[in-house]
């Protein structure tokens, strides 16, 4: 298939070494920036943070999140251009979602005299939240909207890119408690140029499943 899309997610795949060398280009940046900002969300609820990881002081401090677990992604911290790190709100509440409203207001996407209605909205985070005010298992899943959408972004701009799990939230946490303000990151994505001649995943077949397997069409 000759679509840009699909030409775009076949050449997407996963980073296993980086170009420490190559940098990610400031008005790539500002791209992805703005993409991680257009990113959907249920209801608009926007309940995330993201810490863009760029400096040496920075990649040094993701680097020591790695003293106790997932070693095996420890390098990226360092040969990859940029990280981000990706984390959600554990306690989305009302007033919170408030100030999320306000903006569609002053937007011009929500009438003013529209905007109480649109609160009504809360409903399906308060269908998530439990007695002690937790929500995070549904904040995580907006987080996970993003990553989709930042890696596809990536793709776009021929920037290639590793979705890490294998992170320690508890370490991340402390390293970047200021910065997270209150948020917890359990996922990051490396991103920056493969060091080709040494990633043994760059230019390998896609391995999917076929469409009729995955897709019913009633």
């Amino acid at each position: 298939m000759s679509h840009q899309i699909i030409k775009d997610l076949h050449n997407r795949y996963t980073a296993k070494k980086y170009d420490s060398a190559k940098r990610i280009s400031a008005d790539d940046l500002e791209v992805i920036k703005e993409a991680i900002r257009l990113s959907a969300s249920s209801i608009n609820s926007q309940p995330w943070k993201f810490v863009l990881v760029e400096s040496e002081e920075g990649k040094n401090r993701l680097h020591d999140t790695f003293a106790n677990k997932h070693q095996f992604n420890q390098h990226h911290a360092k040969e990859a251009s940029h990280t981000l790190l990706l984390a959600y709100d554990p306690e989305f509440t009302k007033e919170k979602f408030s100030k999320r409203v306000d903006v569609e207001v002053s937007s011009g996407h929500l009438p003013a005299d529209m905007r109480d209605n649109f609160m009504g909205a809360y409903a399906f985070a308060e269908m998530n939240t439990d007695e002690n005010g937790y929500n995070g298992s549904w904040t995580k899943a907006q987080v996970y909207l993003a990553l989709g959408n930042i890696m596809h972004t990536l793709a776009r701009l021929n920037i290639a890119s590793t979705p890490m799990e294998g992170v320690d939230p508890d370490l991340i946490g402390e390293k970047f408690s200021a910065e997270l303000d209150g948020h917890i990151c359990e996922v990051a994505l490396a991103m920056g140029y493969p060091l080709e001649e040494e990633d043994w995943n760059h230019g390998l077949p896609k391995a999917r499943l076929a469409v009729g397997d995955i897709i019913t069409t009633v």
